[in-house]
């Protein structure tokens, strides 16, 4: 099988719920091309979906090392970090991937961050002023719309459903949430 197409077969079988099976096939990716971080990014994935933190950071502090420019990376070693209660840890590779490329899903692990750290105000601040600056994320609308309703302001929550519903009525997240 070509390394793209075992990239493929990863992120399908992900997708499928074969963690296992994915994180086997990163660990061949990664002897079959030790230079590349992509057999380490899979491994991370897989490994999240198994709860296995540490391994996650281990696995993305290689693919880090290989590709020191992908914002993704670190936003997804910054929620591994966060399931681990290194918050400040989480903060610094959250940092990292917005100034590498303004990563809109580490911006929302901030406004997680900030819940986490039991500063909601603060969150949902934050997630206003992303909702301004982009107001076509519909991960965003639905986020907030989520917020909301955790705080027990349904009504609210349902307008945020429905912004995000008018930008993207197809999006599977939205399927659990009432109409």
């Amino acid at each position: 099988m070509a390394y793209n197409e075992q990239i493929q077969e990863g992120i399908r079988l992900i997708n499928a719920g074969e963690f296992q099976a994915s994180i086997d096939l990163a660990q061949t990716i990664q002897q079959d091309q030790p230079d590349s971080a992509d057999g380490f990014h899979l491994e991370a994935i897989g490994k999240q979906h198994l709860y296995e933190w540490e391994a996650s950071i281990k696995a993305l502090n290689k693919a880090i090392e290989l590709a020191p420019y992908d914002a993704g990376l670190y936003s997804l070693r910054a929620f591994a970090k966060m399931s681990t209660e290194d918050l400040a840890g989480a903060e610094k590779d959250l940092n990292e991937a917005i100034e590498l490329e303004d990563f809109e899903p580490a911006h929302r692990n901030l406004v997680i961050l900030n819940i986490l750290r039991d500063k909601s105000e603060q969150a949902i601040e934050y997630l206003l002023n992303r909702l301004h600056t982009n107001p076509d994320d519909v991960d965003n609308w639905i986020l907030m719309g989520d917020l909301m309703k955790r705080v027990g302001m349904h009504d609210k929550a349902q307008t945020y459903y429905d912004q995000a519903r008018k930008l993207d009525p197809e999006n599977p997240n939205l399927k659990a949430v009432s109409e």
